[in-house]
């Protein structure tokens, strides 16, 4: 009997493992072999000097928004007209709410949907008490040691001026699309849209506009990031997660801190963070995290490999690995970051309120109602009520990888960037481009900066470059981009 056991044991192990290797075997590479592009003439110090001047205006987005300065936003319109000419001459610009900006540049086939490429003007602003830790000025756009300096060089001026440059060069050669492009700037991103992309698209919708598809920023080529790739990595955003962020609000009785009940309204509400910290949301490998996987495992060593070929079979252990960085856990689940605490007028008082916010970002799959279910679920106290914050922002549709779409972003990033390979991924903060679901199925976020570790805390903290050379690139490639989209539209 036992060896009858242990043969059967042996024959489901041995069949396991074969399986294993059939289907790694079979997780054949999705990259795509293309010639590399030709290298542009484009003038990396023209490109540098105009950029810095861009960086020099501080088109800043305050959570208060009566503190937006309009002087500076129409000084950024003014810039971009100066220093962009051919653009202005040719392409027709309209202002959207006064402050956000839509061009058009006309294709000659009318019968062929447009693409919109969107970008955003606005930045973040200094934090206060910060300012010394800035090697050079934030508003400066000092060229120095081979880096452009300041608020907006990655975030996202770069991909303002850098699509304008792309244009005005192709307008130098005598380019007429034959598809309509379209170019849109938000000017309160950081905010969330509302007064910018949000009417942008309204103003397309109304005028019947579905482009083939929008790209804006959202991720970027990033070498050093994701263990088992030691090649650089062009991740192609086809979602992003949802936003919101929940009240929670415990209340008691107040008094002298000399005769505390068993149980303070801190104590109270402690005790609902401690449990949502400790009652994560579940995890879920499918949609974007495992198409992000579908392309990047095939490039891995054959162990890595093999498991990503049977994440289906070792979900558990993917789970388990994933979750245990705050990067890659992020892409699996909706995440709970309390973020505010409030409570208490002196140190012998008892307060009788307490109040704390926590945020979710939440994952495709989930929703914000789903959110508040589970918040509710897990506190499971009376005495602590939960509700929205404000409106939230639901997860955004997934774009599909197999379009023609999806296929010239990989096209075009490869002949850019041959030594990179690509993938769809998920994008975990928030972008303009959510604003645009109601007018096109087709949104991806890529910004063509190439970025290491060090460079992401740049981005929204002090110190915030770009290289010379990365600039050069992100132009480059919304050049190529425009000549693969708009000069022969059975490549799209």
């Amino acid at each position: 009997m036992k060896k009858k056991l242990a043969l059967g044991i042996l024959l489901f192990l041995l069949a396991m493992a074969l399986l294993f290797v059939a289907r790694t075997a079979a997780f054949q590479s999705r990259q795509i072999a293309v010639t590399p592009a030709p290298a542009l003439p484009l003038d990396a110090n023209a490109l540098a000097t105009r950029l810095a001047g861009a960086v020099q205006i501080p088109t800043i987005s305050h959570q208060d928004r009566a503190a937006l300065d309009p002087n500076a936003f129409l000084a950024f319109h003014r810039y971009l007209e100066t220093h962009f000419p051919r653009v202005h001459a040719t392409l027709q610009r309209e202002a959207v709410n006064t402050y956000s900006l839509l061009y058009t540049w006309p294709g000659t086939d009318a019968a062929a949907p447009p693409i919109l490429l969107i970008a955003h003007m606005d930045v973040v602003p200094i934090e206060p008490g910060t300012e010394s830790d800035w090697e050079q000025p934030p508003f400066s756009g000092a060229i120095q040691d081979g880096y452009i300096w300041g608020r907006g060089t990655l975030d996202d001026k770069a991909s303002v001026l850098g699509l304008l440059e792309a244009v005005e060069y192709l307008l130098t050669q005598g380019v007429t699309p034959q598809r309509t492009v379209l170019l849109g700037f938000g000017h309160d991103e950081e905010v969330g849209g509302e007064q910018g992309a949000k009417q942008i698209a309204a103003l397309l919708k109304s005028r019947n506009v579905a482009p083939e598809f929008v790209l804006d920023e959202g991720m970027a080529i990033v070498e050093g990031l994701i263990p088992g790739i030691t090649v650089p990595v062009g991740l192609i955003g086809i979602a992003e997660k949802g936003y919101l962020s929940v009240e929670l609000i415990a209340e008691s009785a107040g008094g002298h801190s000399s005769q505390p009940p068993a149980e303070t309204t801190v104590g109270i509400l402690a005790a609902a963070i401690h449990a949502l910290e400790t009652h994560q949301m579940p995890a879920n490998l499918n949609g974007p995290v495992r198409t992000m996987f579908d392309f990047l495992g095939p490039e891995m060593p054959f162990g890595m490999r093999m498991v990503f070929a049977n994440a289906d079979l070792l979900a558990p252990l993917l789970q388990s690995q994933l979750a245990a960085s705050p990067a890659t856990n992020a892409s699996i689940r909706t995440t709970t970051a309390p973020t505010m605490l409030d409570a208490g007028i002196k140190d012998n008082v008892l307060p009788s309120h307490a109040r704390a916010v926590v945020n979710f970002r939440i994952l495709p799959g989930d929703t914000s109602e789903s959110v508040l279910k589970h918040v509710q679920a897990v506190i499971n106290d009376e005495r602590v009520t939960a509700k929205p914050l404000a409106e939230g922002s639901e997860p955004s549709p997934i774009s599909p990888v197999d379009s023609p779409a999806f296929a010239l972003l990989q096209k075009t990033l490869r002949e850019t960037t041959p030594e990179a390979i690509v993938a769809p991924g998920l994008v975990v903060g928030g972008t303009d481009s959510q604003h645009y679901a109601a007018i096109t199925s087709g949104i991806y976020r890529f910004l063509p900066l190439w970025l290491t570790g060090p460079d992401l805390a740049r981005i929204h903290g002090s110190n915030e470059r770009i290289a010379i050379e990365n600039y050069q690139r992100v132009a480059a490639f919304y050049t190529r981009l425009l000549q693969n989209a708009v000069s022969a539209q059975q490549q799209i």
